[in-house]
């Protein structure tokens, strides 16, 4: 069996966004040359996501939205976390919500997704760099 690894790094420079890493992240595979496994992709910090989803504007405008609903940023005074001097205690509660990583087939070289399925990098206390982890394993 092979393993293959690869970073991506991004800085949003808004507190929040969403990405679509799909070209990236089968961009890596090709470069791997594993042909049938599976691919892991993870948020390598406590604030951002990866997930799967529809790559539709009124979608993640709704994510938006829905997120800041159930963990409003502010104000930040009402958070124990940041009490610590940290203003981001939503950011990490958001992070809990839409998932660490998401785990994909490989099949014949490909992504095996489903219908409209993409992958994303969610941030939700972006203006600094942080990281995307790939890792691929199989033949």
């Amino acid at each position: 069996m092979k393993s293959y690894r690869k970073e991506l790094w991004f800085n949003i420079p808004s507190r929040r966004g969403f990405i679509n890493i799909t070209r990236q992240v089968e961009e890596t595979l090709r470069e791997s040359g594993i042909k049938e496994g599976l691919l892991l992709c993870n948020a390598m910090h406590i604030t951002a996501s990866v997930f799967i989803n529809d790559d539709e504007s009124g979608l993640h405008h709704d994510y938006d939205k829905w997120l800041e609903r159930i963990a409003p940023h502010e104000p930040v005074s009402g958070y124990r976390h940041n009490d610590t001097g940290e203003d981001n205690a939503d950011a990490h509660m958001k992070r809990q919500v839409m998932g660490r990583e998401v785990v994909v087939a490989v099949t014949n070289g490909q992504l095996d997704f489903g219908t409209w399925e993409q992958i994303f990098y969610g941030e939700f206390d972006g203006r600094r760099r942080k990281r995307v982890l790939i890792k691929i394993i199989g033949e």
